[in-house]
């Protein structure tokens, strides 16, 4: 995209033609600006106000028309700038089997990941199911059971106290026997016609996974040189826009917690590939060269399973990954892996991604308690229980579901019932509070916005759409025969969603 937020991001073409121009005015007039002061002074302020039209006429000739080269792709699950938005987007409120349907195509195998765009492809991950099935030592091991010790549990109340989340639970179970092909597929965003699919490893599962999970749930991720598919414990896939496999990453196998299996994604900037690897184990985040898998820096974690996606943002001139857990949000330099800030009071089990909005990041987690919280990307060393923190909330927060920062409001909904809530981002002040969103009642997709409009996908398949704002105000209630726990992608004025069984296109 055609975009400079800073002076640094112009072209150095147009830095010539100031500088070139300045320079010659400089030439031509330096005997007056060394002999007479007052004139100098005139043809200083001309000189000044001249080369600012100059430049300001460059940057104009640089920028585009409204609308034109405004490259609107969803390179990952929550978005272009990892807020749920699609900006420049104005996609149908209404739609049906029947209505509104662009087209609307079989998906082989299993997956809970939002599909990404780019141009004109859409790139998916899936695991399919085989006839294969493991023999000998290869049986055994894969149908042993995976037992997890609890571990005991604190609670409290004051905010930036430390709250773990149990392990232990009901989740374990007899693990596949079947070999599943861990496939990524390229459809034509135009017609939903499939233009290449790759496997890229064929291996058993060693866990069974909570029944509403998959064995396909990370999403993956281009930063438009490279796709990047994280199968978790199955590994970690670089392929080009063709199909190709370039490269692949084994991290070892996860221990999750109760067998609930894996979903985290991974999240890629400035040739940077980064990968959480909490679990049961010896938990870790991970630096890879995009371009080549090497590792570039491993940092250990005292975290227990997170599903949580890190958010990977830029402050004051250094780039920071912030990632959520339940002892602790940490943000960790990019460039070397060193520890920057770090955060506790959090709930157990956290999935939902960060969120920046203007300097602040924003936390949320709703598993076992809740906690909202809103931290200063300037923050430094542990910032638990001070004032450092802008802002926080323990009344309610979302379990699995991502939420939405739409022109500043945070839209969420708490635990993963359809119960609506909404924040202004800067202040935490509740502006819409606990409200049913009639027709919904458990949600594991992350909600988006559009032009003024939040949707919120149930498991059902049906989708609410409300207008924004300080009130809750339905648009439209929207009904798909497909299950749906995969987040929506928009883009232009089309809207993607990822069922159990299908990828539809929707669009006027």
């Amino acid at each position: 995209m055609t975009k400079w937020a800073r002076l640094s991001d112009f072209p150095i073409g147009t830095y010539a033609i100031w500088v070139g121009f300045t320079d010659r005015i400089l030439l031509r007039f330096k005997r007056d600006l060394s002999g007479n002061s007052k004139m100098g002074t005139l043809l200083l302020r001309l000189i000044l106000s001249v080369s600012v039209c100059c430049f300001a006429s460059g940057i104009l000739a640089l920028v585009p028309a409204s609308g034109e080269e405004i490259v609107k792709d969803w390179p990952h699950w929550r978005g272009p700038d990892g807020s749920g938005v699609a900006v420049h987007s104005n996609p149908p409120t209404t739609w049906s089997e029947t209505e509104n349907i662009k087209w609307k195509i079989d998906l082989p195998g299993a997956g809970s990941s939002t599909p990404i765009i780019l141009g004109d492809r859409i790139y998916v991950s899936t695991a399919v199911k085989t006839e294969r099935v493991a023999e000998g030592n290869a049986a055994s091991e894969a149908s042993a059971t995976t037992e997890v010790a609890p571990q005991e549990r604190t609670s409290g109340n004051r905010p930036g106290q430390r709250r773990r989340g149990g392990r232990g639970g009901f989740g374990g179970g007899r693990s596949p026997t079947n070999y599943y092909d861990f496939v990524v597929l390229a459809f034509d965003r135009a017609t939903g016609k499939e233009i290449w699919q790759t496997t890229v490893t064929e291996q058993i599962p060693h866990e069974s996974g909570h029944n509403t999970n998959t064995f396909a749930s990370a999403s993956p991720v281009t930063d438009g040189e490279r796709l990047y598919v994280s199968f978790g414990s199955r590994g970690v896939f670089c392929l080009d826009f063709d199909g190709k496999q370039l490269w692949d990453v084994q991290l070892g196998k996860m221990q999750t917690r109760a067998q609930f299996g894996e979903g985290s994604s991974p999240a890629v900037h400035d040739g940077t590939l980064v990968v959480p690897w909490d679990h049961e184990g010896d938990s870790f985040i991970v630096a890879l060269d995009a371009k080549t898998g090497n590792e570039k820096w491993r940092v250990a974690r005292d975290e227990q399973t997170t599903w949580s996606t890190p958010l990977i943002t830029e402050y004051d001139g250094r780039i920071q990954v912030v990632t959520n857990g339940t002892t602790r949000v940490r943000s960790y330099d990019l460039h070397n892996g060193e520890l920057i800030w770090e955060c506790g009071g959090q709930a157990g089990n956290p999935v939902p991604t960060p969120v920046r909005f203007e300097d602040n990041v924003i936390v949320m987690t709703g598993y076992r308690g809740n906690a909202v919280y809103s931290i200063p990307l300037s923050s430094q060393g542990d910032i638990t229980g001070t004032d450092a923190i802008t802002w926080y909330n323990e009344d309610a927060a979302p379990y699995v579901p991502s939420p939405v920062l739409y022109k500043g409001q945070l839209y969420f909904v708490k635990s993963n019932n359809g119960v609506l809530i909404s924040r202004d981002a800067k202040s935490g002040e509740e502006l819409i509070g606990q409200t049913r969103l009639q027709g919904i009642s458990m949600m594991y997709a992350s909600p988006v916005a559009a032009a003024d409009h939040i949707f919120f996908t149930g498991r059902d398949g049906t989708t609410l759409v409300i207008k924004h704002g300080n009130a809750l105000e339905i648009v439209a209630t929207n009904k798909l025969d497909d299950e749906i726990d995969a987040s929506a992608a928009i883009v232009d004025d089309e809207i993607f969603l990822r069922g159990k069984s299908h990828l539809y296109c929707i669009a006027k």
